[in-house]
């Protein structure tokens, strides 16, 4: 959750600070400082001199991945039925656990549902 929410803040802004992640997403600063000191420590995420958060190449990658796969499984639980705040909510416990072939044939049948709905 912390590497979605560094890439999505980081897309909307240019510098991107520890406490803009605590705002955004209600956490304390001890929780974040820590979450951040284990991105660190998996060659997640660097912080410059003047304490901004950039994601390397790997950081990237995970949170596009990450990402990609929050707002597909949120359009989805939406196009089934579920309120869109419980399905953003959903969606962020299953992004972490679904497996890739579940979440592939997930995407065919949402693509399938959108061909077969009238416009």
């Amino acid at each position: 959750m912390y590497l979605a929410t560094i890439y999505i803040l980081s897309e909307k802004k240019k510098n991107v600070r520890a406490i803009d992640v605590g705002e955004t997403m209600g956490f304390s600063k001890p929780s974040v400082s820590r979450a951040i000191g284990l991105l660190k420590t998996g060659g997640y995420l660097t912080v410059d001199k003047k304490g901004f958060l950039l994601l390397t190449e790997s950081g990237k990658e995970v949170a596009s991945t990450i990402y990609e796969r929050h707002k597909v499984l949120t359009d989805y639980l939406v196009n089934i039925g579920v309120d869109a705040a419980v399905a953003s909510k959903d969606a962020c416990k299953m992004e972490h656990v679904i497996s890739a072939e579940t979440f592939e044939a997930l995407c065919r049948h949402a693509s399938v549902m959108a061909e077969n709905t009238p416009k």
